[in-house]
């Protein structure tokens, strides 16, 4: 099975009608009298009319519909921030604390600007036709035969029982974080699909901070799909007794199906060069791309070694703005993750 509308080595888009067009030039217009009843300025309503933006392609229309959504929910929280300067009383802390959310604004204005430019980045890498993968639960293995029966996907094997600890080094050789990951038994069903949960815990000087379950699944092809997460991180207060994790945040967690999030691909079976696709896609909460960029990669971690043999992905991510290289060894799945700042994640030992 090929993954549908995953973006191949980049897709062609499609016109856009003339009464689609009509109605979203509707639709602007009614932004911009809602925007100037509330105060704010026309073009900021809608900086940029997206049918003609960036030749009309689909995924362009998504980065500027986006930009949208990200202006406006700057603006909110400026508001928010604005209103709560009020109930200041001391003067000159109340004029810090306005000075701070105009600046929070801009700050807030040029990340809705730099995420659109890495929306473009990435539709230049799936391609601009509209995201809608075909996801077909005939389509799909029994979680419980992947490598009992089934053979699972070379770069990312889902045998339950089998655990992956990996260890963080940092480039100022201060320690880093401890991650694990295990494929359980555990199952999710999402779509008509069983999907498998893998268990990602992430600790820091022995406290769990994040405590992700991963649901993925495998196609009669062999691909590995990414059906979502539920992604709790947690933080520790100092003068708290006992010193007991508090839940801070369920930032980035998505369900296909669910607020029109949808499945994406985290490993093709036999991937090539220029191969692109979204790892997981909801719209302005997880937004992850890949890009095959060779199968001939070489790596060494203390857990295994790979010569000419690798799987190398580049990893972009629309939201956090974040940058990766990935390396998966054959018959063992994801062994590194290199940040341009030197920061490297490495698969220190497996067990099954």
């Amino acid at each position: 099975m090929t993954p549908a509308h995953v973006g191949l080595r980049g897709s062609s888009s499609q016109a856009f009608s003339d009464d689609a067009a009509s109605r979203r030039a509707s639709m602007l217009a009614g932004l911009v009298v809602v925007a100037i009843a509330m105060g704010i300025p026309a073009h900021d309503a809608y900086s940029q009319d997206s049918s003609n933006a960036s030749g009309g392609g689909f995924c362009s229309r998504v980065a500027d519909d986006a930009l949208t959504a990200c202006e406006f929910s700057a603006r909110s929280d400026f508001w928010i921030a604005k209103g709560n300067c009020v109930n200041v009383v001391d003067a000159a802390e109340r004029k810090t604390c306005n000075d701070d959310a105009q600046s929070s604004l801009k700050d807030a204005q040029s990340t809705c600007d730099e995420q659109r430019t890495a929306r473009q980045r990435a539709c230049g890498i799936v391609g601009q036709d509209r995201y809608d993968p075909e996801f077909d639960p005939a389509q799909f293995v029994d979680p419980d035969k992947i490598g009992h029966g089934v053979a699972p996907n070379p770069y990312f094997p889902l045998v339950r029982g089998t655990e992956y600890t990996y260890k963080q080094k940092l480039p100022n050789g201060k320690p880093g974080q401890i991650t694990t990951d295990t494929v359980s038994d555990k199952t999710k069903f999402i779509a008509g699909v069983h999907c498998r949960v893998v268990e990602d815990r992430v600790s820091e000087n022995g406290v769990v901070i994040e405590a992700t379950d991963d649901w993925y699944a495998q196609d009669l092809a062999g691909n590995v799909w990414y059906c979502g997460e539920i992604a709790p991180v947690y933080e520790v207060f100092k003068g708290d007794h006992p010193q007991d994790p508090e839940l801070v945040s369920i930032e980035g967690s998505f369900k296909a199906g669910r607020d029109s999030a949808k499945q994406g691909i985290l490993a093709l079976a036999s991937p090539q060069v220029g191969d692109g696709y979204y790892e997981e896609f909801a719209l302005g909460v997880a937004e992850d791309v890949a890009h095959v960029i060779s199968t001939t990669g070489s790596a060494s971690v203390p857990a295994a070694i790979c010569n000419k043999t690798c799987l190398v992905t580049r990893n972009t991510s629309s939201l956090d703005l974040d940058l990766e290289t990935k390396y998966y060894a054959p018959g063992i799945g994801l062994i590194l993750e290199a940040d341009p700042d030197g920061t490297r994640n490495e698969l220190i030992k497996i067990t099954h």
